[in-house]
């Protein structure tokens, strides 16, 4: 990988995995991303992004613990 050096690739997830975790549809996701609900996305090559494995497991664990208290 050709991305920045202080990002480990294990650390990194492409929208396929993030939509594995966080099932959303792409637009939706964007969405989110526009609207910063999301996370956004860090480059790692000229044309290549990939979103931050702890942010999305901030994401899933924020939803989760909003779902529970309601």
């Amino acid at each position: 990988m050709d991305g920045n050096p202080k990002y480990h690739a294990s650390s990194l997830l492409r929208l396929s995995e993030v939509l594995r975790r966080f099932p959303v549809s792409k637009s939706s996701w964007w969405a989110g991303i526009k609207d910063q609900r999301y996370p956004a996305p860090v480059k790692i090559g000229k044309r290549a992004i990939a979103w931050l494995e702890a942010d999305i497991d901030e994401l899933i664990r924020q939803c989760h613990s909003v779902s529970r208290s309601s």
